[in-house]
């Protein structure tokens, strides 16, 4: 099965178009979007060259379940889920940060620890502190939202009052929230067996209030651990078995691509693209306690899209 990763839908009332990375957002009557998760897969702020059949599904599934199980901390963007791969909703003015929450010491924070940093984002980080090991607290280390083929950069809090980006009253919210939005997923995957390890949040604006918008919870934002074993793998300074789009990143280190200038991305055989899928349906599959349905493709997966999105708009617009 061939993977979805370009769209180019021409919908009524359409006034704008952008591609993410991942997603393909439609904005209609400058006043909703249609959000379509494709199945290109993206690391180190790259777009790989193969999609990932059913990522696109299983970001949106997964998504439009905990923004509806979320709801009640914050407002948020999603009217409906249409189809499978896509989520029609609000349209919010976003702001200009991620925020994005760790519970423990990995990934990019590691590495900048194990390089003798003792500082994230303003955060100080205690000497002394392993791989994977749980921080005492939760902390907040913001980066800058970045265009598309940038990276995004580490910000304070600090820093992001000063420039204006956003003002001290609205960081305090959306801090509360991003806080008690971990501790609900924290929850959430525990109930299935899983540590959510780390996650970003990103919130926008609609009528001067505070919205929580795109993804939340899914592999390409978050990163989970198997809760079954984490004591004696970190105990014996062991890899975690995890979930999450970081062992894309590993095998792209392996294969000496870190999104540095002049590195090529290796090649990404039927067999990588193949486990990279499983893994997402994996994921799916734990984090919901369902078993993943994949979508109808049939002969024109498009029209089927084009078709559920037209239904919903027609009573929207």
């Amino acid at each position: 099965m061939k993977a979805i990763t370009n769209t180019a839908f021409n919908f009524n009332h359409q006034t704008a178009k952008y591609e993410g990375k991942v997603r393909d957002v439609y904005t209609i009557n400058d006043d909703y979007i249609v959000m379509i998760a494709t199945d290109r897969i993206s690391a180190f702020d790259v777009i790989l060259p193969k999609g990932i059949p059913y990522k696109g599904q299983v970001l949106n599934q997964i998504a439009s379940m905990f923004l509806d199980a979320t709801a009640d901390i914050v407002q948020n963007w999603k009217i409906a889920s249409p189809d499978p791969m896509v989520t029609v909703g609000y349209k919010c003015q976003g702001l200009p940060i991620e925020m994005i929450v760790r519970g423990y010491l990995t990934g990019s924070s590691w590495r900048a620890y194990k390089n003798g940093a003792r500082q994230i984002c303003g955060v100080p980080i205690p000497d002394g502190m392993r791989e994977h090991q749980k921080f005492e607290h939760p902390i907040i280390t913001p980066t800058t939202k970045a265009e598309i083929g940038t990276h995004d950069e580490d910000i304070s809090k600090e820093e992001i009052i000063r420039r204006g980006l956003v003002s001290a009253e609205d960081y305090a919210k959306i801090e509360d929230y991003a806080l008690r939005l971990f501790q609900r997923g924290t929850e959430m995957a525990a109930k299935r067996g899983l540590i959510l390890v780390d996650t970003k949040y990103e919130f926008g604006m609609r009528n001067g209030e505070i919205y929580l918008i795109d993804e939340i919870h899914t592999p390409d934002s978050s990163r989970y651990f198997y809760a079954d074993g984490y004591e004696e793998r970190f105990a014996k300074g062991e890899p975690q078995r995890q979930l999450s789009k970081e062992f894309v990143r590993e095998w792209l280190m392996s294969n000496g691509f870190s999104g540095q200038a002049g590195q090529q991305v290796p090649e990404m055989t039927d067999e990588i693209v193949r486990s990279i899928s499983d893994r997402y349906i994996e994921l799916f599959e734990h984090i919901t306690g369902e078993k993943f349905q994949p979508a109808e493709y049939g002969e024109d997966p498009y029209a089927r899209i084009e078709s559920n999105i037209n239904n919903i708009l027609a009573r929207l617009v």
